[in-house]
């Protein structure tokens, strides 16, 4: 029996997607895992591998089209399996129950192998010519298209001969060729010319908050906050994934030990990942933690699957500036929970015991730092730098959240974002929707996990 190669739904408003190429022809031979089209959407392009081994028939997915999701776009028939013709149902959408969601199916049996997931999905850019069909990670990809090196030279040493980064590390080493990565068209989204090697950095205090599989999920806090803050979240998180909480410098159990620049708090969790082994992600960043989250993407040969920004920093200079004062100012519960009241539009989500724990957890030590950070990025209550430029850049999945009601970072300053990021506006919602909106949140974080 064929199976059936579906076009999926890879974000929840997805209605339709467009196919864009095919980068196999028809009655050609493919590998399971081998990339044969690419689609587009309003947020991203995305390649689509082969659930199964086969042949590729009845191609009805024409480039340029836009088909509905849950759509048949063509079928793969196993190498000995007869075939008559153009299957009815091809170019048919799956149906589903009336008024249920279309999501990613399930493979049909094929003869030749046992029963097969729906195509992968990864959210990359498109692959160029001489690198069509060849199972790479997105970062050796990267790596090997700014060295000038072909794809198809190297063999792979990872599962099914997948090239890994360390593949295309070697093949540079054996050639002579310089490691430093040559300047590309999206410079903005490479490693500097003051590599990490140049700094003298150290490792930042970090908890694996929940052990699971699969590509990582990595949270930056928001100024003043730690990791700790994250927890409420964790039952509304993808529950198969492991996640990764990092204190940022000058905060929770990391002490600030170089320069405030929002470059160097980035390196610093740079530094902290690579360290912790962790090269491809998911990146989850709150307020300061976003602009950070932003900036490690941008700044850094990591393999981002994506990133979620929550009530981000860096997209407009006007802040509330009384809120960072009083907050640093604050030294009992009595002075500093009428600030914490302004971080909710419910009062109520941010209660007396967490301005004690807020409370508990400072130190002297701590507040000079963070009064340091402030002075550095927040002069005179004004955000001092900016990470709009950056989402231009990205090439993964962006997603970015406000609640409507945040009485420090202004929502509209998620006006005008480039057209490749999704924004998602919670009415009667605060500052931290991880906290008002967490199952909505979560529900977010499990959409852009699947993706890879």
């Amino acid at each position: 029996m064929p199976t059936e190669v579906i076009l999926p739904r890879v974000d929840m408003d997805m209605a339709t997607g467009k196919v864009s190429k095919w980068f196999v022809k028809e009655n050609a031979k493919v590998e399971k895992g081998q990339v044969i089209f690419e689609i587009e959407t309003d947020k991203a392009a995305m390649e689509i591998e082969a659930p199964v081994s086969g042949i590729l028939r009845d191609v009805t997915g024409e480039e340029g089209q836009e088909v509905p999701v849950g759509s048949i776009v063509a079928m793969i028939y196993g190498e000995n399996e007869a075939y008559a013709g153009p299957a009815k149902v091809a170019g048919g959408p799956v149906q589903a129950a009336p008024g249920a969601p279309i999501d990613i199916p399930t493979a049909a049996d094929a003869p030749a192998e046992p029963a097969s997931p729906a195509p992968a999905v990864t959210t990359r850019e498109p692959v160029t010519a001489d690198s069509h069909g060849v199972r790479a990670t997105p970062l050796a990809r990267r790596f090997a298209r700014e060295q000038g090196i072909e794809l198809s030279q190297l063999r792979g040493s990872g599962p099914r001969g997948r090239i890994q980064h360390s593949d295309v590390l070697e093949h540079v080493s054996s050639q002579g060729a310089a490691t430093e990565a040559r300047p590309a068209a999206r410079s903005a989204c490479r490693v500097p010319a003051a590599t990490s090697a140049a700094r003298e950095t150290s490792a930042l205090n970090r908890v694996w908050l929940r052990q699971g599989s699969g590509t990582p999920i990595v949270l930056i806090h928001g100024f003043g906050s730690d990791l700790n803050s994250w927890r409420p979240l964790l039952s509304s998180m993808p529950a198969d994934r492991s996640i990764l909480g990092i204190d940022l410098p000058g905060h929770g159990r990391s002490p600030l030990s170089g320069e405030s620049t929002l470059d160097d708090l980035a390196a610093s969790i740079i530094d902290t990942l690579l360290s912790e082994g962790v090269e491809s992600l998911h990146l989850i960043g709150h307020s300061l933690g976003s602009a950070v989250a932003a900036t490690v993407a941008a700044q850094s040969q990591l393999d981002i699957r994506s990133l979620m920004l929550l009530s981000p920093a860096g997209l407009g200079p006007d802040m509330n500036g009384a809120f960072i004062s009083g907050f640093l100012r604050a030294t009992s519960e009595a002075s500093l929970a009428p600030w914490v009241r302004e971080l909710a539009f419910d009062e109520r989500a941010l209660g007396a015991s967490f301005v004690s724990a807020t409370l508990r957890a400072r130190t002297n030590e701590l507040t000079q730092s963070q009064e340091q950070i402030a002075g550095s990025l927040f002069p005179d209550g004004t955000q001092s730098f900016s990470i709009r430029h950056l989402l231009e850049n990205f090439d993964w999945p962006v997603k970015v959240v406000y609640g409507t009601e945040d009485r420090i970072i202004p929502a509209r300053h998620a006006a005008g974002l480039p057209g490749n990021v999704a924004v998602h506006l919670f009415p009667a919602t605060g500052h931290m929707p991880q906290i008002e909106q967490r199952q909505a949140i979560g529900r977010l974080a499990a959409e852009l996990a699947r993706l890879g």
